[in-house]
């Protein structure tokens, strides 16, 4: 078993390390066994890499090791830091009572007064650990600034962590961060009623449930398209996972009552849907699970698919641009 390293934007230490060297392990990696998968499990459409040489040749190596640090390592140097060309950063928000509740906001510079769209980006951390950013870190800052490029405002949120704040606590917490967006957003020329909500791994997670559980979900809450990367949805057909555990609970009544399917199907809000060709292989399953349209980005990486964004490898970029411009008819 290797047991890798790993060091999540802006949150780490021992739950960090020990998520980690859980998903090492490969007797722990399929999650979902083949024959678990239903007939209405989908084959994903390829996204062809981007990625420099060097960096694809590395990735190869690491393989299907979540290996945050390395990864970061290899994208940082291909990402600007602060300050900004030609972007305002309005850092940590409240947007609650926890200390954890805070949120940046990402604006244009010089931007006209049409109201533009907003991007709410969810990290991960295996629900656990993790941070809306670090301060040596460009990431997950990059989405914010790719969220600028592209005609939108960028909302970066942090949320409480398991175990201390099992479920729901982090589908309250969006529905806290978007209660926070339609009462501010305008002031910094967003529009609170055309809403992406975008998340990696259990930020994926998080807001699939949040989208398949009417009592979790604000009404009115502007959400037009839903971009999940690398996400967990379905809590039953599952092996049991300590971390997964330590948020949603390992009672099987619970679990059952708390997946993401069907509700995420039937929430009414386009979802793009993607893994990637090296995330251990319960990501992947996970997203055929869905029995709809997804994608795989080729080459990259549970980690380096995210870090990737605004870097220059423009795979993922494009496609949630043209979900954003056709699926969610923003």
């Amino acid at each position: 078993m290797r047991l890798a390293r790993i060091t999540v934007a802006g949150g780490g230490g021992k739950a960090v390390g020990k998520l980690q060297a859980y998903w090492a392990n490969a007797s722990v990696r399929s999650i979902l066994p083949a024959p678990l998968l239903p007939e209405t499990a989908m084959n994903p459409t390829l996204i062809p890499a981007q990625i420099p040489a060097a960096i694809a040749a590395r990735l190869r190596q690491i393989g299907t090791v979540i290996e945050t640090a390395e990864t970061g390592a290899l994208y940082a140097p291909l990402h600007p830091r602060e300050p900004y060309a030609n972007v305002h950063v309005i850092r940590d928000q409240a947007y609650g009572d926890d200390p954890r509740h805070l949120l940046d906001v990402f604006i244009p510079q010089h931007a006209d007064d049409t109201p533009r769209p907003v991007f709410i980006f969810v990290h991960g951390g295996g629900f656990v650990a993790g941070n809306k950013r670090s301060d040596d870190s460009p990431f997950y800052d990059n989405l914010m600034l790719w969220a600028v490029a592209n005609g939108l405002v960028g909302v970066n949120i942090t949320y409480r962590l398991a175990p201390t704040h099992p479920w729901p606590a982090a589908q309250q917490d969006i529905a806290a961060a978007l209660r926070w967006v339609q009462a501010n957003i305008a002031a910094h020329g967003g529009d609170g009623q055309r809403i992406i909500l975008a998340g990696h791994s259990a930020g994926a997670a998080h807001i699939a449930q949040y989208l398949a559980h009417p009592a979790l979900r604000l009404g009115n809450d502007g959400v037009r398209g839903a971009i999940l990367i690398s996400g967990l949805y379905d809590t039953v057909r599952i092996t049991p996972n300590p971390y997964l555990h330590a948020y949603f609970g390992d009672d099987p009544a619970q679990l059952a009552a708390r997946s993401a399917l069907p509700g995420l199907l039937q929430a009414g809000v386009p979802l793009f849907i993607a893994s990637a060709e090296l995330d251990p292989p319960d990501f992947s399953q996970q997203a055929a699970l869905l029995g709809i349209p997804h994608y795989q980005l080729a080459g990259h990486s549970h980690i380096s698919e995210i870090f990737a964004v605004g870097s220059g490898d423009n795979a993922l970029g494009e496609a949630m641009r043209h979900f954003i411009a056709q699926d969610a008819a923003l």
